[in-house]
């Protein structure tokens, strides 16, 4: 499993930069609940005190890549519900 999660980390890149999860350390953690089948995806908390336009449009590309995170996951682990928050 944690081989698995390794890969999703290292293949869904962020659009703007072309980076990876991995190299963004955009996931702080994963938990696994075997008992509910599920998969929470902990995201690293990205905010900085900037201006309101640059707020709406980094929220814009989070919530792009948290879609594409959740995508990743749902293929890599199709059993399993998926939640990246």
């Amino acid at each position: 499993m944690k081989e698995k999660i390794d890969r999703v980390l290292d293949t869904v890149k962020e659009p703007e930069s072309g980076l990876t999860m991995a190299q963004l350390g955009f996931v702080e953690r994963v938990r696994y609940s075997e008992e509910k089948k599920k998969l929470t995806v902990f995201s690293s908390n990205l905010k900085h005190n900037r201006k309101s336009c640059c707020t709406v449009i980094q929220g814009l590309l989070i919530s792009g890549t948290k879609n594409a995170l959740t995508a990743a996951f749902q293929k890599a682990f199709p059993d399993l519900t998926v939640e990246v928050v």
